[in-house]
């Protein structure tokens, strides 16, 4: 066991309502805003942290104790951190895991992200639950909470906001890293199994899981940047195309819809999750909204329409597809059992389909992973004929 860095320094979050917490401050010594939001994982917090859907926004866990298996690369689902704040009940004073190479305080340091502990996570939750979406600080000037308020609400709010530039790619790549097999040595993600479909994934944010998942599934993955058109997609000759994750309002990205809706008239397979689920409905001409408070957590019920079974799932979206836009046009999938809202949908007249939610974890249970199988099936029939 190693003992984490931890600077106890006096710090505060301070919510757009006026509602101020004091803390402890660890990580980066630096004030940051943004769209503050709770999450209901119990673990995976490297993952959280590392998921640039969180981009603009400071993440409170309900867990009452954070940082307990320090900070370990393999996990990260990106290069960095992309949150704007971390919120914690209680910062674990020891890092016990044999696979950590940091502690979490140090880590988000680095990255120049602060975080605040010795916070009231669960009041923070029942607020936002109350109230909605807020913007938050995090400060150091414990001195001027009414300053800190007040740069709350001047601060942008996400709607109308392209967050999707900042994170994505700025060139193609190609990916060949499988799932993580738990071994250890040089080689502890194995060997990736031989290439049989190949895949344009366009990264709006897109996850490593995602990426491994589709290697690990007998892909040839390439990934483009989000403003690649549909036209240089489809000269690279893929099997399939695939929308990933990323951060924001989905409306706030016409260049991406144009490209969705030129892809599905294409019949070319298309399969969706999270903001590219967002972005497909928009380019079938549906519509999407914002939720009060979000869905972040691994623990959300999904029940899949067409065999009652329910999922439990993984989530981070702060918007979601109105089904009554799309009548018509898709089949509802699968549907949310805490609030009704579209988990899932499949294209009528076309060979694309999307869910809301993340069937690839990181962090989470691994109930949807079929949806990867449902991908290759898809390639499989088009290349049959």
């Amino acid at each position: 066991m190693a003992e984490t860095t931890r600077e106890m320094v006096p710090a505060l979050l301070a919510l757009e309502d006026g509602t101020v917490f004091r803390g402890c401050g660890f990580g980066a010594s630096a004030d940051s805003a943004g769209e503050i939001v709770f999450n209901t994982a119990i673990t995976g917090y490297q993952e959280v942290l590392t998921d640039p859907s969180y981009r603009g926004q400071i993440i409170t866990m309900t867990a009452p104790e954070i940082g307990n298996v320090g900070v370990n690369p393999i996990d990260f689902e990106s290069a960095r951190p992309w949150c704007a704040g971390f919120v914690v009940r209680q910062l674990s004073p020891a890092v016990s895991s044999w696979r950590a190479e940091s502690d979490l305080g140090t880590f988000l340091a680095q990255h120049g992200i602060p975080g605040i502990a010795d916070i009231d996570t669960r009041a923070i939750t029942r607020r936002l639950r109350e109230t909605g979406a807020q913007r938050a600080v995090i400060t150091r000037d414990v001195a001027n909470p009414a300053a800190a308020v007040e740069k709350a609400r001047k601060h942008p709010a996400l709607d109308g906001r392209d967050l999707v530039r900042e994170v994505t790619t700025p060139e193609t790549y190609s990916w060949d890293e499988p799932l993580w097999q738990g071994t250890g040595g040089a080689a502890p993600f194995g060997e990736a199994p031989p290439a049989r479909h190949h895949v344009v994934a366009y990264d709006f944010g897109i996850k490593r899981g995602i990426l491994r998942h589709l290697r690990s599934s007998g892909c040839k993955v390439t990934v483009v940047p989000a403003s690649t058109p549909a036209k240089q997609v489809l000269d690279l000759k893929p099997d399939g195309v695939f929308l990933s994750n990323g951060p924001g309002d989905p409306a706030a990205l016409p260049y991406t819809v144009d490209a969705a809706r030129e892809l599905v008239k294409s019949k070319i397979p298309v399969f969706g999750i999270c903001l590219g689920h967002q972005i497909l409905g928009l380019a079938l001409g549906g519509d999407t909204y914002k939720l009060r408070f979000g869905h972040h957590g691994a623990n959300h019920p999904v029940r899949h329409e067409s065999n009652g079974r329910v999922e439990i799932t993984s989530q981070n979206h702060n918007y979601a597809v109105d089904a009554d836009s799309l009548s018509g046009l898709v089949e509802l999938t699968h549907v949310n059992l805490n609030d009704g809202v579209v988990e899932g949908m499949r294209v009528l007249d076309a060979a694309a389909y999307s869910v809301q939610y993340h069937p690839e974890a990181g962090p989470g249970p691994h109930d949807a992973r079929y949806l990867f199988d449902d991908f290759i099936a898809l390639m499989t029939d088009r290349a049959a004929g």
